[in-house]
């Protein structure tokens, strides 16, 4: 016989399970406080049951989390993304918990889902100052730099990339890496020997940061290994590897390259940094081995990698950052060929011509603005974006005209007559070039008609005509 149903509970009742939902719920959002204290006490159980001189057998024990801890955890983890979440989680000095983990825990999963909310957390500008100025707290972020777990690392880095990222605390940030040289170490080892390509682009943008905020470390970074250490390994020690920061640059990129070459913006962005200071670009050719390395992976990319002949023009929006760093660094490498035996070979010239007019002409197509289209006179927002590709347009080609103007100065009357034959200083391949560099670099237009004029007078009495603001005396 089947049971009748429960009767209806009395209005009040009703009302007060409501009430008692209600004020359980975190926030706006419909997550339970109660049910989110139960997991953080888990937590606060699992550390302090952990032993510190636990045998091997309770060690591999602490290595493994148990699924159902983690499934809780890793809610959390998802929870941590809305902001009332997160700041109940600050309220209730999560982050405090969490730090006792990374003191204690050697469960490499636990770390990471921990380092993971902390990283989500710290979204919240309120909560990334009240977590940047935990200096107890900052310095056990900062030993997860040494840790050997691919993932726990690669959330270490998304979380410093979050606080440096946020003007109020990013000087708290670089001031603490300063402070624990033992970190350029670990950092140069993982970009020299991982082949884990979203930890390298991660930790790769944490040094494109550090060194845009501040370039008195990215000097003491770039100085690090250049001087061999002056004591001597004992015998029976082992030999600590000397690391050089542009090597493992160099060796990070190309890993990354490997896998998808659009995420080498970041490190093309370290590189061109590295350029803007004299010790910088002495670190890259000083070691005629590395500067090679580094001036054949860029004149690769540019050459055989992006905006080729078969793109279609737009492609430039997307590789305009990227190819700005690259052209960057190779023109200030270019500028020392001088003193660099591989680069004193003409053949890299028309090469370069090539790619620098290529990338010109495809600016070209890309800057032309439709006729009288609607959409492009309706949001202003559309507007401002134009405004934002212009700016960037408009750096990569002072770069570029800069950049070809010096090569031109360098051209031989050989090499401009290999150029006419192989196609690289056609009719409208120069054209292309002197509507750029024209008027600012009209002194070495000047000086190429007049080698032109040597090897090919109708062609250069025809560019005259085209540019009749050019005086050459032929």
């Amino acid at each position: 016989m089947d049971r009748n149903p429960s009767p209806p509970l009395p209005g009040g009742e009703k009302e007060e399970e409501e009430e008692a939902a209600a004020e359980d719920c975190i926030g706006s959002t419909m997550y339970s406080k109660h049910w989110l204290f139960g997991v953080l006490s888990g937590l606060i159980q699992i550390v302090s049951s952990e032993n510190p001189k636990s045998s091997p057998e309770d060690e591999e024990q602490q290595l493994e989390l148990d699924e159902e801890m983690e499934n809780e955890i890793c809610r959390v983890w998802d929870m941590s993304m809305d902001e009332d979440v997160a700041l109940f989680l600050q309220e209730f000095n999560a982050p405090g918990i969490f730090m006792g983990v990374l003191a204690k825990s050697k469960c490499p999963r636990l770390r990471e889902i921990c380092v993971g909310i902390l990283g989500n957390m710290a979204c919240f500008q309120e909560i990334c100052v009240s977590i940047s100025n935990d200096k107890n707290l900052g310095q056990v972020l900062l030993q997860c730099l040494y840790d050997s777990d691919p993932p726990t690392l690669l959330e270490t880095s998304r979380l410093l990339i979050t606080c440096l990222s946020q003007t109020e605390v990013a000087s708290v940030w670089v001031e603490r890496i300063q402070e624990h040289p033992a970190i350029y170490d670990s950092i140069c080892f993982i970009m020299s020997s991982s082949t884990n390509v979203d930890l390298l682009v991660k930790i790769g943008e944490v040094v494109d940061k550090l060194f845009d905020l501040d370039e008195k470390l990215m000097l003491e970074w770039i100085r690090n290994g250049s001087v061999q250490p002056l004591d001597q390994p004992q015998e029976g020690s082992e030999e600590q590897p000397v690391f050089r920061i542009v090597p493992c640059i160099l060796e990070a990129a190309k890993q990354v390259r490997s896998e998808n070459p659009e995420w080498l913006d970041v490190y093309m962005h370290i590189l061109q940094l590295l350029t803007t200071v004299d010790d910088g670009i002495q670190a890259i050719v000083h070691c005629p081995d590395t500067g090679k390395d580094v001036w054949n992976l860029l004149f690769d990319l540019v050459c055989h990698e992006f905006c080729q002949a078969g793109d279609p023009p737009i492609i430039l929006q997307e590789q305009k950052t990227v190819l700005a760093s690259v052209f960057s660094v190779l023109s200030a490498l270019y500028a020392s060929r001088a003193e660099q035996e591989y680069l004193k070979i003409e053949k890299v010239d028309l090469p370069l011509i090539d790619s620098l007019i290529r990338v010109l002409q495809n600016m070209e197509q890309c800057q032309k603005k439709p006729g009288n289209s609607a959409e492009s006179n309706t949001e202003e927002t559309k507007k401002s974006d134009l405004t934002q590709d212009d700016f960037h347009l408009k750096i990569l080609k002072d770069i570029l005209c800069e950049f070809l103007s010096n090569i031109f100065q360098a051209l031989t009357k050989d090499t401009v007559a290999q150029g006419l034959k192989e196609g690289q200083l056609s009719k409208r391949k120069c054209s292309s070039a002197f509507q750029n560099l024209l008027p600012f670099y009209t002194p070495v237009v000047e000086d190429f008609i007049k080698i032109l004029h040597e090897v090919d007078k109708g062609l250069a009495d025809d560019l005259k005509e085209s540019f009749p603001s050019l005086k050459v005396q032929t």
